[in-house]
């Protein structure tokens, strides 16, 4: 059966002027202004991503034409820059973000986050943006979650689930895999902390029979091109959920783990494959 696909859009940090680290993940605030005018301009309604798993769970389809938004670490741009632009167009997002890398945008990573340096946000920031958009988890350090040993991936998985809904004080329910990565231990103890559904990357369009736990997203970088963000807009140029996990991507796990047993694990970076 051909289930009609649903881009749900992957952005980092929107900016002009990023750290060297997060910049070939980092759209200008002009092509993110362009990209969310060509949806509205090809008629694609952008849907909460809890509309997506309802529509998952057998709830009310979606429109014939959808689209999410998510946001993965954290990046203090959501606040200043992101925000106003989806809230000018009232569009929902969800924001996942890694809750060791966020406090005074002057100090980042502080709490132990692996993530470089940049500028991120604050507690204060986020409770302001849970008024409007969907906060996530995205673990408390931002560590490739299926090369961990599994009593530090639960750790990672459920402090950032505690840390966030001690802070915003309700229940979070959407968790991100940083890089992407997770795999079927990884996810049964997503499952077991509570969250409710999780987003990988796997490079494909999601689709209303997509597996709620490796939702599928489309990454978008400095170097996507228009015509390839027009072809997603459209519905083209991708696989769609579900489909199985790539060979490609069980083997790079499998160095990851490696490299990790050899305390050398790979650079901790946004660049991965789902």
């Amino acid at each position: 059966m051909r289930y009609r696909p649903v881009p749900v859009l992957l952005y980092h940090s929107v900016c002009d002027e990023p750290p060297a680290w997060i910049a070939p993940f980092t759209v200008p605030p002009r092509v993110f202004t362009e990209h969310l005018d060509l949806l509205a301009d090809h008629g694609v309604e952008v849907v909460p991503l809890r509309r997506l798993l309802d529509a998952v769970r057998g709830g009310p389809p979606l429109p014939p034409r959808s689209a999410v938004l998510t946001f993965d670490d954290g990046f203090a741009d959501f606040h200043s820059t992101v925000a106003p632009l989806l809230a000018a167009r009232g569009l929902p997002a969800t924001l996942y973000v890694t809750t060791g890398a966020l406090g005074d945008p002057s100090r980042p990573g502080r709490d132990g986050s692996l993530l470089p340096p940049a500028p991120m946000l604050t507690w204060p920031q986020l409770r302001e943006l849970d008024e409007v958009f969907e906060i996530g988890g995205h673990t408390v350090s931002h560590p490739q979650l299926d090369a961990l040993p599994r009593s530090a991936a639960r750790g990672e998985i459920a402090g950032c689930k505690a840390r966030l809904e001690d802070a915003l004080g309700h229940r979070v329910d959407a968790f991100a895999y940083p890089h992407g990565y997770s795999s079927r231990p990884v996810r049964r103890s997503v499952r077991e902390a509570g969250w409710v559904s999780a987003a990988a990357v796997r490079h494909g369009f999601s689709s209303a029979a997509d597996e709620p736990l490796r939702v599928a997203r489309l990454m978008v970088r400095a170097d996507t091109p228009r015509d390839r963000y027009l072809d997603w807009v459209d519905g083209r140029g991708a696989p769609v959920a579900p489909f199985p996990e790539r060979t490609r991507t069980r083997v790079w796990r499998s160095y990851r783990r490696l490299r990790a047993g050899l305390h050398h694990p790979h650079p901790s970076l946004p660049t991965t494959t789902g």
